[in-house]
């Protein structure tokens, strides 16, 4: 076990080092947050974080399938709470912005091609894409939505909307305006 600077044993060294980072990256981007500031944030010693984490790749990836399980657990109640098809489809892409646009550095991360490589997910962001994929395509076609081309025209336009809302480009009120108009004109009649 690692010990803090203070003497004091840690009893859950991960626990610790993920709670630290996450507080992190709600103030900052993950590509400024460095493993030894991680140790600092968790009062541990600076090489603590290496018997946790690889590297700070390797503190990346685990930010990135922290934050993409929030990000499902959003989407996953809004859609899970919507009255009817059509709704859960609007619902749920609403929370994929308000979580972009609450957590941007945390939405930054699940997206970031070096971290998250397209096509080669780590073990255990597989099954986070894969349940996000589902929630948002079986949401698309209860509403009438054909599958695959329907989850992406979802998929796309929240995350369009999402990515340039928590930039700064749109307001929270006209993002979640113009996806819900959007996926109204999306869905069929």
């Amino acid at each position: 076990m690692s010990s803090s600077r203070s003497g004091y044993h840690h009893g859950d060294l991960a626990h610790a080092l993920e709670a630290a980072a996450m507080q992190l990256l709600a103030e900052k981007p993950a590509g400024e947050i460095s493993l030894r500031e991680v140790a600092r944030a968790a009062d541990v010693s600076h090489n603590a974080p290496y018997h946790h984490f690889s590297d700070r790749r390797g503190l990346l990836k685990v930010l990135a399938e922290r934050s993409m399980a929030d990000l499902v657990a959003a989407v996953r109640v809004a859609i899970e709470g919507a009255s009817d098809p059509a709704s859960a489809v609007i619902e749920g892409g609403a929370a994929y912005i308000r979580y972009a646009v609450e957590h941007p550095n945390g939405f930054d991360v699940i997206y970031d091609p070096t971290v998250c490589v397209p096509g080669e997910p780590s073990e255990t962001m597989a099954p986070l894409i894969t349940e996000l994929e589902e929630l948002l395509g079986a949401a698309s076609v209860a509403a009438g939505l054909d599958g695959q081309t329907g989850l992406i025209g979802v998929w796309g336009l929240v995350n369009g909307l999402a990515t340039l809302c928590a930039a700064g480009h749109f307001a929270l009120d006209d993002a979640l305006a113009a996806s819900a108009d959007a996926l109204t004109r999306m869905l069929p009649r």
